[in-house]
């Protein structure tokens, strides 16, 4: 039997073409089923084929649209995957394997050694392991590939899926860790789930005084549950889940260990109506916010830089009436304060 070889397949952004033997094969990336697009079902881009996994909900891009929003970071080691694996139909996988070929052989100046790597891979699935790309058996089963998270390529993690394209018959399970399932799309879903900039209300507003208690609040229509839906209709499956964020508390950090947090924890939690804080009125100089910070020194002629995190609480629901939770995230944002000493008039 014919020695089976890995290939990287770069996409069109990455270049031109490469098949470097003893590296993933890679079948393509998630870029263009980001937020509310939906891409079109088994299309090119360049020499790899996008994502079937579409996204839909509270997401902006895999970057975010430059309108403040952001990524949650999870809490503790844990991190969605960097790479998983997607079904394709025979026919799919067959036009793709075919597309390649063609472009690599007919690309001028290409070498001579990609022609003959992608040529060796091509005849593994049209004349050697499988027959024909398995066209005979379409209805029977599904190749499924691995792809890649492009935001993460350089990661290790982002090499884990090895595996040459596989066939899985209908109703088998798939050979595979990552293989997509409800749980996947959930964990795929966590990190599109874009989150509003946290600049919490200050009171005093434009700068707050030396041992003067400063009041801090969010604005509780800002900060509500927010939800992604991960879906994926190819090769005979059709499943998603939802993964959604609900905001539990916010978290103070002065900038300088001379200050003092309300609570001493510097956790704020949420309140029963979905506010953070309190809101400072008439009145209430002289009582003690139950969520803000006291500075016990000037900033002088600079800032201090306030750090204020918002953790989320994620749980999901998928296919079938799968479910559970996920690690916590956070997002946060700095805001610069500035603390000046109170002015005594000596008369």
């Amino acid at each position: 039997m014919r020695a089976r070889h890995r290939w990287l397949v770069t996409g069109a952004a990455a270049g031109a073409l490469a098949l470097l033997p003893g590296t993933a094969f890679a079948w393509g990336t998630p870029g263009a089923s980001n937020g509310e697009k939906k891409e079109t079902s088994g299309t090119r881009d360049g020499s790899a084929l996008v994502s079937k996994v579409v996204y839909s909900g509270s997401t902006s891009g895999a970057r975010g649209d430059g309108d403040g929003r952001g990524a949650l970071q999870p809490v503790g080691d844990w991190s969605p995957p960097a790479c998983w694996y997607e079904p394709r139909s025979a026919e799919q996988f067959r036009d793709y394997v075919e597309g390649m070929y063609e472009e690599t052989i007919n690309t001028p100046g290409q070498h001579s050694y990609a022609k003959q790597s992608v040529g060796m891979f091509r005849d593994d699935y049209k004349d050697g392991t499988y027959k024909n790309y398995n066209l005979d058996k379409k209805d029977e089963g599904s190749f499924w590939v691995a792809v890649r998270d492009e935001d993460r390529r350089m990661e290790p993690e982002a090499q884990a899926c090895d595996k040459q394209p596989f066939w899985v018959e209908n109703g088998d399970p798939v050979p595979a860790e990552n293989a997509v399932t409800p749980e996947v799309l959930a964990e795929l879903a966590y990190n599109r789930v874009r989150l509003p900039a946290v600049e919490v209300t200050l009171r005093p507003e434009a700068a707050t005084k030396v041992n003067l208690p400063t009041w801090a609040w969010l604005d509780r229509t800002r900060f509500r549950e927010t939800s992604v839906t991960a879906s994926i209709a190819a090769g005979g499956l059709n499943i998603q889940a939802t993964t959604t964020a609900r905001p539990v508390s916010l978290r103070l950090e002065p900038g300088t260990p001379d200050a003092e947090t309300f609570p001493a924890s510097g956790e704020c939690t949420i309140d029963a109506d979905g506010s953070i804080g309190e809101p400072y009125s008439q009145g209430k100089t002289d009582l003690t916010p139950p969520c803000g910070l006291k500075y016990l020194r000037s900033s002088g002629n600079g800032t201090f830089t306030l750090r204020a995190t918002i953790t989320w609480d994620i749980s999901w629901t998928g296919t079938g009436g799968a479910g559970g939770d996920l690690p916590d995230g956070t997002f946060g944002d700095d805001q610069a304060v500035t603390v000046q000493e109170i002015q005594a008039v000596n008369r």
